[in-house]
């Protein structure tokens, strides 16, 4: 039995396929369509009777080398690209619900999300119900007859929560439900939620995949027929990742993991030293052994990511003077980036929740959310002290 390679070969190694030049790197497909041989040949490839490629709306050599990377890293049968990590979970919730369908969250996921739970799935009869991430075993009693799916972010956007893959998966087969996860903050290196249960995972491939802030992208993959509803409804309504896009996201894999164990070196790092700091409430971090779900990260993680979030005392206008008083970190709304990014939730990218909502989701006034980048700890840990002062 042949041996299987690890995950840093396979990011390499695995290439599509090769023109009659026999590049050593993959080259890009820069092309709106592809031609055919003949009528015959259009025939049967729009009928599907042979698999190639027809237009770059649906199909493309980039996009397919970079989704069977994602499906071999994750333990996958199948996968769609599109356009960014919101287009995934958009496309991959419209394709697989309909209207009276009833959706089981956790309460912790991204703003845009939120705001398709509250401003667009109740236009088509959608509802949802949150789950606390601390209370996984109250999740039960939320689902409904017409319960379709259980979805969540792990860890969570922005508090870095860790939800149980374990038990979410042994729910959901329960009750006969799908179980989505976005895995965006882990990435395949850290975590593979298939493992556990899930049925599809997600990735906005702008963050720590693309890893230096560049292109956008996103990435849904799982379960074959699922994937099979998901592609139609992609293939149909436009949600496409550009064939540029692609290349650059495939290339970035290839440094996913010396990257991450950077960025997850430099985050624990951060995190023991914001623990220290008399003017910071709490701070979360996964691998910090005072996370509330230390266990359960050190169960389906490898390592604890490139995230840490913690809580400046003095509420709302310590987070804006936090933020104004940086120097070298940036400002900014993205994540995963080389550069270290602070981000205060509860007036960027969590600001049009209510505030009842934001507290629910664990989202405090102080609350300061850090992607540590790549630069030497020690700076990052410098500007941040001196912000905090």
């Amino acid at each position: 039995m042949k041996k299987k390679r690890n995950f840093e070969t396979d990011a390499i190694r695995t290439q599509t396929e090769r023109t009659q030049f026999l590049e050593h790197s993959v080259p890009l497909y820069l092309t709106s369509s592809f031609v055919f041989e003949d009528a015959e040949d259009m025939r049967a490839s729009f009928a599907e009777e042979k698999v190639r490629n027809i237009y770059s709306r649906f199909s493309n050599p980039n996009c397919t080398e970079f989704v069977e990377k994602i499906c071999q890293m994750e333990g996958a049968e199948d996968g769609v690209a599109f356009a960014t990590g919101m287009a995934a979970v958009f496309s991959t919730f419209a394709a697989l619900l309909k209207s009276g369908d009833h959706i089981v969250s956790a309460r912790s996921v991204f703003g845009s999300t939120h705001t398709i739970y509250t401003k667009i799935f109740p236009k088509w009869n959608i509802t949802t119900s949150y789950g606390d991430v601390n209370d996984i075993d109250a999740w039960e009693k939320l689902i409904q007859p017409n319960t379709k799916l259980i979805y969540a972010e792990t860890p969570t956007n922005p508090g870095v929560d860790v939800i149980d893959l374990e038990k979410l998966g042994a729910l959901a087969k329960k009750h006969n439900l799908l179980l989505i996860i976005d895995n965006c903050f882990a990435t395949p290196y850290l975590q593979q939620p298939i493992k556990y249960g899930a049925d599809l995972s997600i990735h906005s491939g702008t963050k720590f995949i693309d890893g230096q802030g560049r292109v956008l992208g996103g990435v849904t993959v799982g379960r074959a027929d699922l994937i099979k509803e998901i592609y139609i409804f992609s293939r149909n309504t436009g949600p496409a990742l550009s064939p540029f896009n692609a290349w650059v996201l495939s290339k970035s894999l290839e440094t996913l993991s010396v990257r991450m164990d950077r960025h997850c070196e430099n985050a624990l790092k951060l995190a023991e030293f914001l623990e220290q700091n008399e003017k910071v409430g709490w701070v979360k971090y996964p691998f910090l052994k005072s996370h509330p779900q230390y266990e359960i990260a050190k169960k389906q993680m490898s390592k604890g990511g490139g995230v840490v979030a913690f809580e400046l005392k003095g509420g709302i206008e310590a987070g804006r003077k936090f933020l104004d008083a940086l120097k070298m970190l940036s400002l900014s709304a993205n994540l995963g980036d080389t550069r270290t990014i602070a981000t205060h939730p509860a007036s960027t990218t969590h600001s049009k929740l209510s505030e009842e909502e934001r507290l629910a989701a664990g989202i405090t006034p102080g609350l300061v959310r850090i992607s540590a980048g790549l630069e030497n700890i020690e700076d990052i840990i410098a500007d941040i002290k001196q912000a905090i002062g």
